[in-house]
């Protein structure tokens, strides 16, 4: 199996499927991975089989390389269209993530003022209200809710310590449409129990919460590269289509990744 763990704590510019030109920032360390999750689905694979021995880089690196960075990026004439928080694990744990916010947005405005700053996280932070308020100075603050089923939760998503959905659902609602939903659809099967998330079982409740937290955008998409459990499969393209153009016909924004 073959895993991805990303240079801290810059890396790319990557294509993104969702995002176009992406440069990443990786707040975790760059030798394995730290997630309060532990999704079967993950590129970065297992937390377990990833353990890092560096720690995570400073408010200070971060804004040191990012600024170097995006000047050879603009002495070369190719700038991002976004600087997106993510990498080997869950940025918004890291313990002066509001303040790299703000060190990003300046050195956004300054050298790529047409580029969006975005957050890929699994909303398990977001009670924090430093976490919150930083997010919501953010262009896009893209938030997981792969289903609001609490036993496929922890079949899948795999949280670390207490997760209670209707809490981070009730938070979710706190940003006042500031906010993207992010759900993966698969199908098949982990250790012989199946993982399909895209029946009306999965799909109709999802889709009665989303209404309720009446995010800006909603993005759904499915599995992308190797996966760390064996047994998954991709959504089809008919299964992702059908569903966003139900999130659509109740009045949300919705893409489909493939």
């Amino acid at each position: 199996m073959s895993t991805i763990i990303y240079p801290s704590p810059i890396f790319g510019p990557v294509h993104s499927r969702r995002l176009g030109i992406s440069l990443g920032i990786n707040l975790l360390p760059a030798d394995g991975k730290v997630c309060s999750f532990d999704c079967i689905y993950c590129e970065c694979g297992f937390n377990k089989d990833h353990r890092p021995t560096l720690p995570q880089p400073s408010r200070q690196e971060v804004a040191r390389k990012l600024e170097a960075k995006l000047l050879e990026m603009q002495a070369a004439g190719q700038l991002p269209d976004v600087l997106t928080f993510a990498g080997n694990g869950e940025p918004t744990c890291h313990p002066h993530f509001a303040e790299i916010i703000d060190d990003t947005i300046r050195l956004r405005d300054q050298y790529c003022p047409k580029a969006k700053v975005c957050v890929l996280s699994n909303s398990t932070f977001i009670h924090r209200q430093q976490v919150h308020d930083a997010l919501m100075r953010v262009d896009d603050n893209i938030l997981k809710l792969d289903t609001i089923d609490p036993l496929y939760i922890n079949k899948v998503d795999r949280p670390n310590g207490t997760y209670d959905v209707k809490a981070i659902v009730e938070r979710m609602k706190a940003f006042n449409g500031h906010i993207i939903i992010q759900t993966m659809f698969m199908r098949g099967e982990c250790n012989g129990v199946s993982v399909d998330n895209t029946s009306e079982a999965f799909v109709g409740p999802w889709l009665d919460t989303l209404k309720s937290i009446n995010p800006q955008q909603v993005m759904v998409y499915t599995i992308d590269r190797e996966t760390p459990a064996q047994g998954l499969e991709k959504a089809t393209h008919e299964q992702l289509d059908a569903i966003r153009d139900r999130v659509i016909a109740a009045g949300i924004p919705c893409t489909a990744s493939y």
